[in-house]
């Protein structure tokens, strides 16, 4: 029972950080910031595929981005291919689940007191802003589902596919391998489907391109960075579950 209640445990834990970092990145994604304003440099001004003057503008989500990677393949590396399409599953349906509530919450009707908030110097129409905030388009929420459970998948996929050819060694090339594979799709699939399939805007194949491989870019070098801390919560999981579970778990997992 202790090795039994330590792996559910672990799955516990790291499932509710997948689920809840998934959903979250949902809702805080329609922020766009500045990295360049944000880390105070001096903004890229990068030309790709005939688009000139591109900088790094992300979407508020890739905040959340580097945690999911490091347990997508915690989660690879302890519980395989199953543990993570189950929970690839379950957040999908948890997202479309948080947007059908959000969207009936939009739909009711707002309190008289509460639609002009005078409590500042600057009064803002509190229910346009709730509908800007949370009232994301269809296209954009699809696109975004889609790029996130395609990726996970592939993730998955390429992880085990490359961990046949090394064993147990060269964690760091099976799970920054697969996160920049899995990773390379997602960044095109979720701008594909909401800015150049949907009929409401009119982005060029050029310009889906561009801002598709800045993302990647930026993407690509927050992997590099998080492959240190990778080591170290392998190491801390296996200090938790003890050397006969862990390495239990592991050969189960590559089966």
């Amino acid at each position: 029972m202790e090795f039994k209640s330590k792996s559910n445990l672990l799955f516990l834990i790291l499932g509710c950080f997948f689920v809840s970092n998934a959903i979250i990145a949902e809702f805080i994604g329609v922020k766009v910031f500045s990295v360049e304003d944000t880390l105070g440099i001096t903004k890229f001004d990068i030309s790709l595929f005939g688009i000139p003057g591109l900088s790094f503008n992300m979407s508020a989500g890739v905040l959340l981005w580097p945690i999911v990677f490091i347990v997508t393949d915690i989660i690879n590396e302890y519980f395989g291919l199953k543990g993570v399409r189950l929970l690839s599953y379950i957040a999908v349906g948890l997202i479309i689940y948080a947007f059908i509530i959000v969207f009936a919450a939009i739909k009711l009707a707002p309190a008289d007191f509460w639609i002009l908030n005078t409590a500042s110097k600057n009064p803002i129409n509190m229910n346009l802003a709730f509908n800007a905030i949370f009232g994301q388009g269809m296209w954009i929420i699809v696109g975004s589902i889609t790029a996130f459970l395609v990726g996970q998948l592939i993730d998955v996929f390429i992880f085990h596919q490359i961990k046949k050819y090394t064993g147990e060694n060269k964690l760091w090339l099976r799970a920054t391998g697969s996160t920049l594979v899995s990773q390379f799709i997602d960044s095109f699939v979720v701008i594909f489907i909401a800015f150049y399939i949907n009929p409401n805007f009119n982005w060029s194949f050029n310009l889906v391109m561009a801002v598709g491989l800045v993302g990647y870019i930026y993407k690509f070098l927050v992997a590099i960075c998080c492959t240190p801390i990778l080591y170290l919560l392998h190491f801390l999981i296996d200090s938790f579950l003890g050397n006969d579970l862990s390495k239990r778990l592991v050969a189960d997992a590559a089966k």
